[in-house]
């Protein structure tokens, strides 16, 4: 069974991620700042559930001591702490830098020079292509970078590092381009995780805000599906080395803003309303990952309908403010 360092442990991801992870015999390494709300509450559950496999440090990346420590006993290095926000990248976009750049190549230089020879596996964004103007159909990794935002351009620098340390340095190093996850442990906003955030205001009975029409298309990715892929990476990363892999639920699973909250008001049978406000700047209007690549490297596609996963977030969401959900059975 290997050691694995997870960046950003406690986050929505990562805590899904460790949970998987630790349930399949692994040890975990966490650091994490535990600077995201809910983040806190999530190390709490991991501490509860795998205590005897995993262990915390509540540090920030440009922790040398931390870092260098967890090196020195993993077998793999799964990256996902980052500044997340477009929003809080257009309020600071320096220290959106510093941690999305220069805490990505920092990692990258010291997994380098202590363990060359792990997996290194990398959570980009769909962000990294820019607003797509007139795309409409499956996007695939041959699409140009086009970053906007502050956000947007440290995530394509941390992208763009982290393949050319596999062509200059030869790590082993997977990027993967993430679009709209969700699922339990996800305390959304509506900086990120829109997802998530939709289903606690509508348990809150707090009308929602939609930046746009609505009509913008998003391909819904349950986090379960996420988490089984960074293990086939890790069990395969000899076919995956180096490469870039587009990671969203695909075109089964694209829906629309007002989709999403249709779905939401079926499940729960809330009465879910909602306002509008601008259109947000470099919003895609859709996006839809081709994930034939990682089904062809990898056998991994998804496999958890919108309905099904936006089901179990609902139940999830509900144990955070009521006893029951009304869609248990």
């Amino acid at each position: 069974m290997a050691t694995v360092l997870v960046t950003g442990g406690a986050g929505f991801v990562g805590a899904n991620l460790a949970d998987h992870l630790a349930r399949a015999g692994h040890r975990l390494l966490v650091v994490d700042d535990l600077r995201r709300p809910g983040s806190e509450r999530n190390a709490a559950w991991l501490a509860r559930e795998h205590g005897n496999r995993l262990d915390i440090e509540v540090a920030a990346l440009d922790d040398q001591r931390v870092l260098d420590t967890a090196l020195a006993d993993c077998d793999a290095v799964i990256h996902l702490a980052a500044q997340v926000a477009v929003t809080s990248s257009l309020r600071d976009p320096v220290e959106d830098f510093e941690v999305n750049g220069r805490g990505t190549l920092r990692l990258l230089e010291s997994v380098r020079v202590l363990a060359p020879a792990v997996p290194f596996l990398y959570a980009s964004t769909n962000k990294v292509y820019g607003p797509l103007p007139g795309v409409t159909g499956p996007v695939g990794e041959e699409q140009a970078l086009d970053p906007h935002t502050p956000y947007g351009c440290s995530k394509a620098t941390a992208d763009l590092y982290v393949r050319e340390y596999h062509r200059s340095f030869g790590l082993r190093s997977v990027v993967f381009r993430q679009s709209c996850v969700y699922g339990p442990r996800q305390h959304g906003g509506e900086d990120q995780g829109w997802v998530a955030h939709f289903v606690h205001e509508a348990i809150a009975a707090r009308p929602l805000t939609i930046f746009g029409d609505g009509g913008q298309v998003r391909d819904l990715l349950e986090v379960s599906d996420l988490v089984r892929l960074y293990e086939l990476a890790i069990v395969h990363i000899d076919r995956c080395a180096g490469r870039v892999l587009n990671v969203g639920g695909g075109p089964a699973n694209a829906r629309s803003l007002l989709q999403v909250i249709s779905a939401i008001r079926q499940l729960t049978g809330l009465e879910v309303t909602h306002n509008l406000a601008p259109r947000r700047p470099a919003d895609q209007r859709s996006f839809v990952a081709d994930v034939s690549l990682a089904r062809g490297l990898l056998g991994w596609e998804p496999t958890i309908g919108v309905e099904e996963g936006l089901g179990r977030l609902i139940e999830w969401a509900y144990t955070l403010s009521r006893p029951r959900s009304p869609i248990a059975g």
